[in-house]
């Protein structure tokens, strides 16, 4: 019943993600209908149905275009899991407040960047001029991509079902660093 659901917009433009047991009621009072199935069927007590993969809204949705929420993550996607200081790549990075909040700075896109742990604790609670270290990039808040909705729900894997619905889709991937990588093929 957890089982994710690709919702479509009338004119099949991506809008949602959802479970199968919403989707099925959005089917059931006539609101949306189902273009793709799951392997797998839920069961009642007379009846049995075909789980739904991608479902279509039989009528027009009209969706504001979505602001990108102010998270740890979404702060890291924005850098590119790059610390803004000296460049280096991975997934231990921290979130260094540009003008620490010490001295008035706030929790604002402008603000915040991803930093590795040697670069945060150098800067501590000084000003970057004042540590002597420079943004690799100016912080700003980042625009919501037309698949923003969509990619933020689901994880590293793209239903097959949902890849024709989705063109030019890549889900986010997490930078990896090579020390991990190594270490993964390693002790494989």
């Amino acid at each position: 019943m957890n089982s994710a659901v690709l919702v479509l917009n009338q004119n099949y433009e991506p809008l949602n993600v959802c479970n199968v047991r919403r989707a099925i009621v959005l089917v059931f009072d006539g609101k949306a209908e189902v273009l793709e199935t799951a392997r797998g069927a839920l069961r009642s007590a007379s009846r049995i149905f075909e789980s739904p993969s991608v479902i279509r809204m039989t009528y027009q949705i009209s969706k504001p275009r979505p602001k990108v929420k102010l998270t740890r993550r979404e702060v890291f996607i924005r850098d590119r899991f790059t610390c803004q200081y000296c460049g280096r790549q991975g997934n231990d990075l921290t979130i260094d407040h540009v003008v620490p909040r010490s001295r008035g700075g706030g929790h604002s896109w402008e603000n915040l960047v991803a930093a590795c742990k040697t670069c945060n604790h150098r800067k501590g609670g000084r000003l970057p001029n004042e540590a002597r270290m420079a943004l690799r990039t100016t912080p700003k808040e980042p625009r919501a991509g037309f698949y923003y909705t969509i990619e933020r729900r689901i994880d590293d894997r793209l239903d097959d079902d949902w890849a024709k619905f989705l063109p030019g889709f890549q889900p986010l991937k997490p930078h990896r660093s090579p020390t991990h990588d190594r270490r993964s093929r390693s002790s494989s």
